[in-house]
């Protein structure tokens, strides 16, 4: 299986649906309510969400013939086809629908070629805010706007990347002492908060403000995130070296039974 060649169809494919999102009449908009967890990121939709993932499928369908590849979408219910063949795409049209309704930056284009032991072996991010486009191919390495990713120096504080403000999130006394520690550790007097984002975009930043991190303790409750909202930048940060774990530490598991959450392993990534 030819990696980079089904990376550049992922590639065409996010891009034609962020040229659909620069489009989209914001006077049209009008939000849906669809099943997900306990949060309203995950229980909100739009047309535009429709819209790119029509789009995606148009791109990625013929590969799953050629290749009999699965494919997984947030805006369809889960046909299983994920634990049928060797992979599976993993897509998500438009991550950080929140931050789209609201005209925030942070909503990107997110498309994941998964194995079904559940590692992904390809990551596409496209940013329609700033025409960014990330990828990262399993044992070819990192690249943003199709030139070989280098990561930014170090800055003098750690950054806390988040889409809620803390004060607003669960779990924000363990998720402080974690932060705390992380100072700690690096020798550093402080740290820096960015909040609003989608997951996707959120993992991007912090991997481009090094040194930060991105953390969602686990949970009982369904939420937490879901496959789509980590796989593309899971791979991206495996090719860079970077760290991205379930909140424990050990290796996430991006094709788990019976559940697209992640709230039973949480995530952690950090730069």
């Amino acid at each position: 299986m030819d990696l980079k060649a089904l990376a550049d169809i992922a590639t065409k494919a996010a891009l034609k649906a962020g040229e659909a999102i620069q489009k989209f009449d914001r006077t049209s908009l009008k939000v849906q309510q669809k099943e997900g967890g306990n949060t309203l990121a995950s229980q909100v939709a739009t047309a535009l969400d429709l819209e790119c993932e029509k789009i995606i499928r148009t791109y990625l369908e013929p590969t799953c013939n050629q290749f009999q590849l699965g494919i997984l979408s947030e805006e369809t219910e889960d046909d299983q086809s994920r634990f049928t063949n060797d992979y599976f795409w993993c897509v998500d049209p438009l991550d950080g629908t929140l931050a789209f309704i609201n005209n925030h930056p942070g909503f990107s284009v997110s498309i994941a070629l998964v194995s079904k032991e559940g590692k992904p072996v390809i990551g596409i991010v496209f940013d329609p805010s700033t025409n960014n486009l990330y990828a990262g191919i399993h044992g070819i390495g990192t690249f943003k706007n199709r030139k070989p990713w280098l990561l930014n120096k170090p800055n003098n504080k750690l950054t806390y990347i988040t889409d809620k403000t803390l004060a607003d999130t669960p779990q924000k006394e363990v998720i402080k002492k974690h932060i705390q520690t992380k100072v700690q550790a690096l020798a550093l007097k402080e740290y820096q908060t960015i909040s609003g984002g989608g997951a996707v975009l959120n993992a991007i930043l912090v991997a481009e403000n090094s040194p930060a991190l991105l953390l969602k303790p686990t949970k009982l409750e369904k939420g937490g995130g879901s496959l789509w909202d980590f796989a593309a930048t899971v791979c991206i940060f495996q090719e860079l070296g970077l760290t991205a774990t379930t909140y424990n530490g050990t290796a996430l598991n991006l094709n788990p039974k019976n559940t697209t959450f992640l709230n039973t392993q949480g995530v952690y990534f950090c730069s």
